[in-house]
C-alpha cells in the first residue's frame, strides 16, 4: 500500500470533527436510513451522512411520513437532518423542535434544490436571491439551534444573470452559520452541462472565516482530491456521484487519507450490496415487498456498464420480494469485473431548464412582500 500524502485538514462543523472532510449530499427519496447505513458502513463511521430533505411545516404539524424520515440508526453519529422552509417563522419552530426533543446533533438548511415545485413556491435554489428572506431564514435557525451547529446548501444563483452565492456566503457568515456548501451549478442548469468549480474557489475567498464545502462532478476519489487541490474547498460534498455506489464513500475515505487502493467490485459483488440495500429497506420500511419496490430505482445505477440485457434489466425493475430480486441476480454472469467507464456520471443529467418561480420573483432581491407561510410545502422527501 503506498501513501500518497499526508492527511488532509480535520473539517470541524460546531462540535463535530468530519475526518475526513466527507459529506453525503441530501437527496430526496435517496438518502435515507438504509442508504445512509450502507455509505458509512462502506466509510468505516467516518463522514457525514445527511437526511434527505425535512418539510419545516412537515415536520412542526408531525406529518406520518416526514417522522418516519427523521428516524436515525443508534449507530448515527453525529445525526444529520436537512431542513427545508420559506417562512422564518415555520424554520424556527422546527429548529427549536429538533433542539428541545434531542432529534439531531446537526441541522442543514436547503438553499439549492432546483425543481419546479419548490422553486415556484420561492424555496430551494430560488430562495437566496431574496436577501433579506434568507437573512431572516438564517437568524431565525442559528437562534433557535442553540450548540448545534446550522449549515447551508446552496447553487450559483437561478441563472448566470442572476446569481447569489458570494451575497448569501456573507449573509452565512454574518448570521452566524457554521459552514456553506457550493454546487457550481444555477437553478437553470439543474444537473446539466459542468459543475463551475471556480465558483467554489471565489467562495472560499470571499468568505474565509467558515469551512466551505464543494460540491458537483465528484465521481470518484480522484475527483474530490482534484477539487479541494484546485479550489480550495474544505471537504467535499457527493450526491450522485454515490448512486449506485455505496463503496464510493471507501475510496473517498482511501484518497484523503492517502492511500491508492480503490473499489472495483465484480457484479458478484454488487449484486451482494443489491440484496442488502433492498433488505435494510424493507427492514426500515416494515415490509419487504415494499422495500424491494422501493429499491427498483436504483437499480439501473448499480448495474451501470456492467453486460446485463434490457429484458433482464426489465425484470430486475419489477422485482417485488427479496428471493426474486436474488433469484434473478443469479442470473447473471457475476464473473464479470468492474467495468471500464462505469466511473462517469449518473443520475440525473438535464441542464438548461427554464427555472419556474414566483410571479414577479425576480423584480426585486430585497422585496420579500410576495412570500408567505403559505408557500411552505406540507411533505418531506422533495
Amino acid at each position: 500500500m503506498t501513501t500518497l500524502a499526508p492527511a488532509l485538514p480535520q473539517l470541524r462543523i460546531g462540535p463535530h470533527t468530519v475526518q475526513p472532510p466527507v459529506v453525503l449530499a441530501p437527496m430526496a427519496g435517496i438518502t435515507n436510513a438504509p442508504f445512509r447505513t450502507l455509505c458509512r458502513e462502506f466509510s468505516g463511521g467516518k463522514g457525514l451522512f445527511v437526511s434527505e430533505m425535512i418539510t419545516t411545516r412537515a415536520l412542526v404539524e408531525r406529518n406520518e411520513k416526514t417522522m418516519q424520515l427523521i428516524h436515525f440508526d443508534a449507530t448515527e453519529t453525529p445525526r444529520s437532518i436537512q431542513l427545508y422552509g420559506v417562512d422564518p417563522v415555520t424554520v424556527g419552530k422546527a429548529v427549536r423542535m429538533i433542539v428541545d426533543e434531542n432529534l439531531a446533533d446537526h441541522i442543514d438548511l436547503n438553499f439549492g434544490c432546483p425543481v419546479p415545485k419548490v422553486t415556484r413556491k420561492g424555496g430551494g435554489s430560488a430562495l437566496p436571491y431574496k436577501r433579506p428572506l434568507l437573512r431572516a431564514i438564517l437568524r431565525e435557525a442559528v437562534s433557535g439551534a442553540g450548540d448545534l451547529p446550522v449549515t447551508i446548501k446552496m447553487r450559483k444563483g437561478i441563472d448566470d444573470d442572476h446569481l447569489t452565492f458570494l451575497d448569501a456566503g456573507r449573509i452565512a457568515v454574518e448570521e452566524g452559520v457554521t459552514a456553506v456548501a457550493l454546487h457550481g451549478r444555477t437553478t437553470a442548469q439543474h444537473y446539466g452541462g459542468t459543475a463551475d468549480w471556480d465558483a467554489i474557489a471565489r467562495l472560499k475567498e470571499h468568505v474565509p472565516e467558515i469551512p466551505v464545502l464543494g460540491n458537483g462532478d465528484i465521481w470518484c476519489a480522484d475527483d474530490a482530491l482534484r477539487m479541494m487541490r484546485e479550489t480550495g474547498c474544505d471537504g467535499v460534498v457527493v450526491g450522485r456521484g454515490c448512486l449506485g455506489r455505496p463503496w464510493l464513500f471507501a475510496d473517498l475515505v482511501s484518497a484523503m487519507e492517502g492511500r491508492t487502493e480503490r473499489h472495483a467490485p465484480t457484479l458478484r459483488e454488487v449484486a451482494d450490496v443489491m440484496v442488502r440495500h433492498a433488505t435494510l429497506l424493507g427492514e426500515w420500511i416494515g415490509d419487504e415487498a415494499r422495500g424491494v419496490i422501493d429499491f427498483r430505482k436504483h437499480v439501473a445505477w448499480y448495474l451501470k456498464g456492467f453486460a446485463v440485457g434490457s429484458e433482464m434489466r426489465k425484470k430486475l425493475a419489477i422485482t417485488s420480494s427479496l428471493e426474486e430480486l436474488g433469484g434473478q441476480l443469479h442470473e447473471l454472469d457475476l464473473d464479470q469485473p468492474w467495468p471500464d467507464g462505469a466511473d462517469g456520471p449518473r443520475g440525473r443529467t438535464s441542464g438548461n431548464n427554464r427555472v419556474v418561480l414566483p410571479d414577479g420573483w425576480l423584480k426585486d432581491p430585497y422585496d420579500c412582500s410576495g412570500v408567505s407561510a403559505d408557500a411552505e410545502l406540507d411533505t418531506s422527501g422533495g
